[in-house]
């Protein structure tokens, strides 16, 4: 009978968490997060043992995780024939592995006895954790529940002021409050629970409001391009396909001409072929372009390091003469897609499989370019963008923020869009106009505050041309104090879970 419970209270919490997954992006299902969260809580309050409150945490970031980045798996049906074995192993590593993320949190509740500071606890700990899983083995700070919010744009404009992790603990605090109520069924926490609901939603709303409501942004003298060819992944690097796949590059590149344009952009790893080498096709590139017309494309190059030529993620500015006149070299690279943690101590039963990713090197961290007669501009390539408070150079802020990307490997799934919501919390975050080219989609133009302007859909081939407003970019109190906001605010709500705890254990010693 103790087994079934055990067995039971270990598949509710798992599916529990597995709901909770319709709350992200696409999905925007924001009302499950008040069922998952609040039965999470009352497992967390009835846990007699902290063993119990570590494996119903456990069991609910497994399903959370397991099905929040399942769309992670297709990058290995590229080459289903080598890797579609791992599509299983993946799938269960990511529960397996990011539910520890969310045992932590439940056994910060069993520290304490009183449930409303088991309750406060719970949703500090929760986002304290999102944070620490943004930089530890490198980070992945993917489905922060903050980005469950992005159904309304007006909610998301919190994050100028607490960041994406701030908003986070806004979810939960909210999500959270049912369980309040429902542990113990009384008017005072009825009342409770429903303004803890209310409350943080109500205040976003309204701050997002007034924030949305500005003067119109007038436009610059800056025009742009993004093109998105939409290659499929399986063609983006055969050997038979380079040449025409650049110059599908080309052509939508010159497509109604560029002699308005100031720039073109391409997406992460446009170019098959290492510009920086290849006078050949810089020259392509060079015949397409007008005088004052500059084209920034994503590109390997390499460097000799350890004795060994090792590739770089990159972005190179060319002008009309075919020279790189400025790159940036992408810095946080993704773990077990361009380098293999300790892959020198690996078995080598692993060896076949470790060696079809690369060993790149990464950049030297977020930079600016200043570009004559060209607004400053930084860049982030791909996985950069998920990274709160990394994208730029705060000591050297630039005015806007190229993003190359290409989830060409993740099909039509969750993956693109959420990537593409990422890229809104960060422009949100940072007050700073993004223009994101996909490879494949979703292409678009993020003005500071997360409105996206226009875009390309995804898997949609064509290019997108756009001017610049005028006003590219408002410093922001979360650009200029950070994570310092919400990890204060995260102290602030610990210490009155302690407080009312340690409150609530002197009454019950007075009354003994």
């Amino acid at each position: 009978m103790r087994l079934w419970a055990i067995a039971h209270r270990k598949i509710t919490c798992f599916l529990l968490g597995a709901a909770a997954v319709a709350a992200l992006p696409p999905y925007n299902f924001f009302p499950i997060l008040f069922i998952s969260f609040s039965g999470l809580m009352l497992f967390l309050g009835r846990a007699q043992k902290l063993s119990e409150a570590f494996s119903s945490g456990y069991w609910f970031g497994f399903g959370f995780f397991s099905f929040g980045l399942s769309w992670i798996g297709n990058a290995l049906l590229i080459d289903v024939q080598t890797l579609g074995w791992l599509y299983p192993v993946a799938f269960l590593a990511s529960g397996a592995f990011f539910g520890l993320f969310t045992a932590a949190p439940a056994i910060m509740t069993f520290a304490f006895k009183d449930f409303f500071a088991k309750y406060l606890s719970f949703a500090a700990g929760w986002t304290l954790l999102e944070w620490i899983r943004s930089f530890i083995l490198t980070g992945f700070p993917w489905n922060l529940l903050g980005t469950t919010l992005s159904f309304d744009l007006k909610l998301l404009q919190g994050a100028s002021v607490f960041g994406t992790y701030g908003l986070s603990l806004c979810v939960l605090l909210s999500a959270a409050a049912p369980a309040i109520w429902l542990k113990e069924k009384s008017k005072k926490n009825l009342m409770s629970a429903a303004c803890l609901m209310i409350f943080p939603l109500v205040i976003l709303y309204i701050f997002g409001i007034i924030r949305l409501h500005n003067s119109p942004i007038l436009p610059s003298d800056y025009k742009i391009r993004i093109v998105q060819p939409s290659i499929p992944q399986s063609l983006k690097w055969n050997s038979a396909s380079l040449e025409n796949n650049f110059q599908e590059y080309l052509n939508l590149s010159a497509q109604n001409g560029t002699q308005d344009l100031d720039l073109i952009i391409w997406g992460e790893t446009a170019s098959p072929f290492p510009l920086e080498f290849s006078d050949k096709h810089r020259q392509m590139i060079a015949d397409i372009l007008s005088d004052q017309t500059l084209l920034a494309a994503g590109s390997l190059r390499f460097k000799i390091q350890d004795g060994r030529r090792r590739p770089q993620n990159s972005m190179l500015l060319i002008n009309n003469q075919g020279n790189i006149i400025a790159a940036y070299d992408k810095s946080h690279l993704v773990p077990f897609g361009e380098y293999i943690p300790f892959r020198k101590y690996l078995p080598a039963s692993l060896r076949p499989v470790t060696n079809v990713i690369s060993d790149f090197i990464a950049g030297d961290g977020a930079k600016t370019l200043n570009i004559p007669n060209f607004p400053s501009f930084g860049v982030a390539i791909c996985y950069e963008i998920i990274f709160p408070h990394q994208i730029i150079d705060q000591n050297n802020r630039p005015q806007l923020l190229l993003n190359l990307t290409n989830d060409g490997w993740y099909g039509d799934s969750a993956g693109p869009r959420q990537h593409l919501v990422a890229t809104q919390m960060r422009a949100i975050e940072e007050g700073i106009s993004i223009i994101r080219a996909a490879n494949s989609g979703i292409s678009a133009f993020i003005n500071y505050q997360g409105k996206i302007l226009a875009r390309l859909a995804l898997n949609q081939k064509g290019n997108l041309d756009l001017t610049l407003p005028k006003k590219l970019e408002e410093q922001t109190l979360y650009a200029r104090f950070g994570n310092l906001i919400p990890i204060s605010l995260i102290i602030i709500i610990l210490l009155v879970a302690t407080l009312k705890n340690s409150n609530i254990t002197k009454i019950s010693k007075n009354k003994k």
